[in-house]
């Protein structure tokens, strides 16, 4: 009977001392890495090289098809004062909407709560291409950003008369 329970508590001595080596490792491990790069700055984090798609295949054939543009983009520009909304035309005469001076284009962020305009200078006129689009050619207008409510990152909408272009980000 005396040798089992000696077995017994040696057992239970072995295991509570395998338990604490256990533990420790882990911070015995660190401390020695601290040590190791005591001296050398630590690695900077990694990024991803891919880019998320902006779009998806389907909404890029119903910017295409519908109103005969592509590669729609948003870009904070001068220091986040300007927000500039570019689009290469397919169609011209799909796109004719987006160049029509009688529609005031809108670019809507909901995270901020503003609606922004395209302003209108004195001896330059409204910032923005006006001129008949051409197939295959690039267009752009700037928003105004007073206070830099929009920031880089957020979901934004651009309205133009009945074009309405949503989930675009702001790059």
């Amino acid at each position: 009977m005396f040798k089992k329970s000696a077995t017994g508590t040696q057992l239970i001595v072995v295991a509570a001392f395998l338990a604490s080596s256990i533990g420790s490792l882990p911070a015995r491990a660190q401390s020695a890495q601290d040590k190791s790069s005591a001296g050398q700055p630590s690695a900077p984090a990694t990024q991803s090289p891919y880019r998320p798609s902006r779009f998806s295949k389907r909404a890029v054939q119903y910017y295409g098809l519908v109103w005969g543009v592509e590669s729609l983009a948003v870009k904070s520009v001068e220091s986040g004062e300007i927000i500039r909304f570019t689009y290469r035309v397919l169609d011209a005469d799909k796109a004719k909407v987006l160049n029509d001076k009688k529609y005031e284009p809108l670019l809507i962020d909901p995270r901020a709560g503003v609606k922004l305009v395209v302003p209108s200078l004195e001896k330059v006129g409204q910032l923005r291409t006006s001129v008949t689009p051409e197939a295959g050619k690039s267009y752009w207008m700037a928003f105004s950003n007073k206070g830099r409510l929009v920031k880089r990152g957020d979901h934004v909408s651009v309205v133009i008369g009945q074009f309405r272009a949503d989930g675009l980000v702001v790059d």
